[in-house]
């Protein structure tokens, strides 16, 4: 039914502030709002465009981030992918839970370009 793939960006286990430098990326999928399942993929190197396209691939459909600036928005939104940005520093499972029981509090855009 309600089938969703969200991308998170994490170093260490939890959510890098920093978007385009994170180590791992954790993909979780979620159906009629309770995860499914949960993958950690190594993105590509670094470069402009690089990112959407490749969480595309993957099926994303939401990305749950600290903070992104305003192109990379623009090139995911391109793609169909919401992005939601001034995310806490927590685990991707909880940042999940906490947007599918409508309770994520978000606050500033935390990137700076």
């Amino acid at each position: 039914m309600d089938k969703r793939i969200f991308a998170i960006p994490v170093s260490g286990g939890k959510l890098c502030s920093h978007f385009g430098h994170c180590e791992q990326f954790a993909l979780i999928e979620t159906e009629s709002g309770e995860i499914k399942g949960k993958s950690l993929h190594t993105p590509p190197p670094h470069e402009p465009g690089v990112l959407p396209k490749w969480l595309q691939q993957l099926g994303a459909n939401i990305i749950i981030a600290g903070g992104m600036g305003s192109k990379a928005q623009d090139l995911f939104s391109q793609k169909g992918i919401m992005v939601i940005t001034g995310a806490p520093v927590d685990s991707p499972e909880s940042l999940v839970r906490q947007y599918l029981s409508d309770t994520l509090v978000t606050g500033e855009n935390v990137c700076d370009h």
